[in-house]
């Protein structure tokens, strides 16, 4: 009976053992695999996602680095721009730094020279005279030596830059737009006109 027993053991043992092997295992591994597959394709699509979000900023930031470039350019041009400017009022501020007080000295030179067309009389009005013409002289000189000049005009083409015609006459003897006249000198200050000069001018 034992022995009935054992045999019968034995040969369960035996089926079972000699089952194809992987039978049990072969559902989990297919599961194992798509699990596997689940999840590489979820990594890749959080991966596209990110990657789409990284150029997006990438593009973002580039766009203003270009915008904060664009101000800088324009920031160093309105700087030259500005220190040009200042450069020129200087220099031309220098140049230019008489030009006031010629301005209020011409007056007083108008003065003498109408003063210097009067006929001396005696002895005594003419020194007079001739004080004056030396100071007169000192005048001219003086404004010269800072660039000032009287502007030509008698026998010169009009120059709407440099005359101011007050008067117009028909003269035979002068050719057409010629200066026959000057009523009142003009000066200019280097390359600037202070005062035109007053002139008639032949038709």
């Amino acid at each position: 009976m034992l022995a009935e027993e054992k045999d019968t053991l034995n040969q369960e043992l035996n089926e079972q053992t000699n089952e194809p092997e992987g039978t049990e295992n072969e559902a989990p591994i297919e599961e194992v695999f798509a699990e596997a597959e689940a999840e590489a394709g979820t990594d890749e699509g959080s991966t596209v996602a990110e990657l789409t979000a990284a150029k997006a900023k990438i593009a973002e930031l580039e766009g203003k680095l270009e915008e904060e470039e664009n101000r800088i350019y324009r920031l160093q041009a309105d700087f030259e721009n500005s220190r040009r400017r200042a450069r020129l009022d200087l220099e031309a501020s220098e140049k230019y730094r008489a030009q006031s007080l010629i301005s209020d000295l011409l007056p007083a030179i108008d003065n003498f020279e109408r003063a210097l067309q009067m006929e001396a009389e005696n002895e005594q009005a003419k020194s007079i005279l001739q004080g004056m013409e030396m100071v007169y002289r000192s005048l001219l000189e003086a404004i010269k030596k800072e660039g000032a000049e009287q502007i030509e005009a008698v026998g010169k083409e009009f120059d709407p830059h440099l005359h101011q015609a007050v008067m117009q006459v028909e003269d035979e003897n002068f050719d057409s737009n010629i200066v026959v006249e000057e009523f009142q000198k003009g000066y200019k200050l280097k390359d600037r006109v202070i005062r035109p000069s007053m002139v008639k001018v032949n038709q």
